[in-house]
């Protein structure tokens, strides 16, 4: 007697996958910090290699101390060459407020997840005068939430490829209080420089009076 082969696949029940058993990661769209939130977790490396500082568009070298950034309001904005004329602009400002911001007794560092030599031809063709510090993989973009693998940046502005953070600009007190917050969504490149120059003041002035009190 012949025994006819089945034109079908068979399975074994035992192989099936339930829906269940899969990993299923909910959808949690980004919420970066606003003022008046805490940031216990930020903080900064020592590490030499993490750190690339530039003086009138000019690659300069020497120790860096994290604790007298940190002993000081500091202004940090993160920055991508990916937002091209964007991230750029925003470079320039903040070049162009850096002097006034260490006169008002703060501090600013650029925040980047990219090192390569683009940022050393970018510092030199725009004279920048800026301190930068290698955010490897993104660990304090995640922590502000204005990075996350479950939000690419394409969800929410066309042209740009590649996951990376929000054009945001901070500064955190010596609390590790956020005290200023802002978040270029429509590429203008607007926040107040005067806004951040009086905050500053304003958080070292209150940090003076509480060591003095």
């Amino acid at each position: 007697m012949l025994v006819t082969a089945s034109k079908y696949p068979t399975f074994d029940l035992s192989e099936i996958v339930t829906d269940n058993d899969l990993s299923y990661r909910a959808f949690q769209p980004l919420q970066p910090v606003k003022r008046g939130n805490f940031v216990p977790d930020f903080n900064l490396n020592n590490e030499y290699a993490l750190w690339q500082r530039f003086s009138n568009g000019t690659e300069t070298h020497g120790p860096v101390s994290v604790r007298q950034l940190l002993n000081k309001p500091l202004v940090i904005s993160f920055y991508s060459k990916h937002w091209l004329n964007y991230g750029l602009q925003q470079l320039n400002l903040l070049n162009a407020l850096q002097q006034e911001i260490k006169a008002h007794g703060g501090n600013l560092l650029i925040l980047t997840a990219e090192k390569d030599e683009e940022l050393t031809k970018i510092a030199w063709e725009n004279n920048l005068s800026l301190n930068f510090y290698y955010d490897r993989n993104n660990v304090i973009a995640e922590q502000l939430r204005v990075y996350s693998d479950n939000d690419p940046v394409w969800n929410k502005f066309s042209g740009i490829d590649t996951n990376v953070p929000l054009l945001a600009t901070y500064i955190i007190n010596t609390s590790k209080q956020v005290v200023y917050d802002h978040i270029d969504t429509d590429f203008t490149g607007t926040f107040s420089g005067k806004d951040i120059l009086s905050v500053v003041y304003e958080s070292a002035l209150l940090q003076n009076n509480k060591k003095s009190a």
